[in-house]
């Protein structure tokens, strides 16, 4: 197993300003798949408060196409000031993660990817293996919920604001193209760019958030735009504020379902969606999935998808801070 050597930078360039109460450096591990991961790594200054010397750890990723100098890196930040060693990562293939073909994606990989992490984190000297949680913000809520389904060392998941990204890549928003028809003619296009694509020898991408954008667009569509691509949220990385994912990512995606085994979830979940968020119904579909006792859905009254991704306002960190504490004790 080796690392590949990432080029990464060193100066802040995240999108929230830098945190006095945390310490912060460049740290890199490796997937399964010999992709190398780059991470923002976060630790609370001072001693952890446990008698063990060692710290509860989370890894945080996400919203599906960010990148760690955004979302999850405010998460990341916000939760280390809390008592918590975290690390937001950039997924396969995207920011300054490793990884060739750019700006792919696969279920498979970026469940893998949240697994490097959780192995990562297991192997710090200052890290309670036992006490390892995970955040995925949007799309990447959809994958925590995923590597929840598959992996008993993650004690405790948040899913925040959460897509369920093989569920709009075979249906459409809201379920509206959930038939063969819609799906055969996805999959035809899928097809018919993968043969320009080789015949091009580069890889077509779709485009990121709509620019410039639509009097008509859906309100969703706006709120990504003042995120993605206004001075609140753009990142040179980031593939919603520039170019987007390849034109046939979606074709792994709505070849599989997630959540298959979401009811033999052991561990503890916890799905938080702001109740006028067009993406509300994947969060409450998916907590429907899940058994046990030690599952919450946290509705956020008036609060639309792309609140949680920033508004430090409306995220509830002393709800999910309270669910790691009692679930990672």
């Amino acid at each position: 197993m080796q690392d590949e050597k990432l080029a990464l930078t060193q100066e802040w360039d995240k999108v929230f300003p830098k945190s006095e109460k945390v310490d912060h450096e460049k740290v890199t591990f490796h997937t399964r798949f010999g992709i190398t991961l780059a991470a923002d790594l976060y630790r609370p200054k001072g001693a952890p408060a446990d008698a063990s010397g060692k710290y509860a750890a989370l890894a945080v990723c996400g919203p599906f196409g960010a990148v760690k100098e955004q979302s999850s890196g405010l998460y990341a930040q916000t939760m280390a000031e809390r008592g918590y060693l975290t690390i937001a990562f950039d997924p396969s293939f995207t920011g300054e993660s490793g990884g060739e073909p750019r700006y792919m994606n696969s279920p498979d990989i970026n469940v893998e990817d949240f697994q490097a992490a959780v192995d990562y984190l297991s192997c710090r000297d200052d890290v309670d293996p036992e006490r390892i949680g995970i955040i995925g913000i949007c799309g990447w809520g959809g994958m925590a919920l995923q590597t929840a389904c598959i992996d008993p060392r993650v004690k405790a998941t948040v899913c925040s604001t959460m897509y369920d990204m093989s569920r709009v890549a075979a249906n459409g928003y809201f379920d509206a193209d959930d038939n063969a028809e819609a799906r055969g003619a996805i999959r035809k296009a899928m097809a018919a760019q993968r043969t320009a694509d080789y015949k091009s020898g580069t890889y077509v991408t779709s485009g990121g958030v709509v620019d410039p954008l639509p009097e008509d667009a859906p309100f969703f569509v706006k709120d990504y735009y003042d995120y993605y691509k206004t001075e609140r949220g753009y990142h040179p990385r980031s593939l919603n504020s520039n170019d987007g994912w390849t034109a046939i990512t979606g074709s792994s995606l709505m070849n599989v379902r997630l959540f298959r085994y979401a009811a033999e979830i052991e561990n503890a979940v916890m799905i938080v969606h702001g109740d006028k968020a067009h993406s509300y119904y994947m969060g409450r579909d998916a907590f429907a999935l899940l058994k046990g006792d030690n599952k919450e859905f946290v509705s956020i009254p008036g609060a639309v998808h792309t609140d949680l991704y920033d508004q430090m306002d409306v995220i509830p960190w002393d709800t999910m801070d309270e669910f790691f504490q009692k679930n990672l004790a």
